[in-house]
């Protein structure tokens, strides 16, 4: 791939054979920038695991310190006072069966979804639309719950969810590129702290193998997995 001058004169600024710790990680992602919109920070962790194995899958959920940057549109579904709490916390969506009915027709004008127990009767005939873009209620993750002013209030303070991939890895965001780098450092620490709480009892030898950080279009920047898991 032929890199353009601004790329390489940013990308030159990271040494591709370091582990970094996570601060001079973090500190780095400005100087190795070149894009002029507001960049995604993304956190990709190389897990010992073979997610193939039902008692290896890793998954969870956790609201960062400093958010991610994003105001998040949150869809509920629920009913009666349910319905009301959801949207005095805040829910962008609330219906039952006839928000189900316009996800079917395909609305799909938000990032996460909450469910109350009661209409996963109703939810779980969107598994084809919401299953494959993450979107699906789960009570792993606190999106089927009857606290529904809980679930909205943290996804709008910046819950994210995280799943160990095919591969192995687990790819999240961050925060953005503009963040101070303490609370980027903090967002990363936190999320290897999930990381390492949802550790399966299965998993053997090197659980954290390799941990990239990166902006959109930012080369990856290796972060040293040994440092970060005694920090973590």
């Amino acid at each position: 791939m032929k890199l353009g001058r601004k790329r390489k004169e940013a990308w030159s600024k990271v040494d591709r054979q370091k582990l970094y710790t996570v601060d001079e990680a973090c500190a780095l992602l400005k100087p190795a920038s070149f894009a002029k919109f507001e960049e995604t920070v993304d956190l990709a962790v190389r897990l010992g695991v073979n997610p193939r194995h039902a008692d290896q899958m890793v998954r969870g959920a956790i609201v960062l310190p400093h958010g991610i940057g994003k105001s998040k549109r949150v869809l509920v579904f629920a009913k009666g006072e349910k319905a009301a709490e959801a949207e005095q916390a805040g829910a962008d969506f609330v219906g039952a069966d006839d928000l189900v009915k316009k996800v079917q027709e395909g609305f799909m004008d938000f990032d996460t979804v909450v469910a109350t127990p009661d209409m996963m009767g109703q939810v779980g005939r969107l598994g084809r639309v919401l299953g494959p873009r993450g979107l699906m209620p789960n009570p792993k993750v606190g999106t089927v719950t009857m606290d529904v002013a809980k679930a909205v209030k943290e996804a709008k303070a910046g819950k994210i969810e995280f799943r160990v991939e095919k591969a192995g890895i687990v790819h999240v965001p961050v925060g953005k590129k503009s963040f101070e780098v303490p609370k980027l450092a903090d967002n990363v620490r936190s999320l290897i702290g999930a990381l390492l709480k949802a550790k399966p009892s299965t998993a053997k030898g090197t659980y954290v193998k390799s941990v990239t950080l990166s902006t959109t279009m930012g080369p990856g920047i290796k972060v040293d997995p040994t440092s970060i898991e005694v920090e973590a």
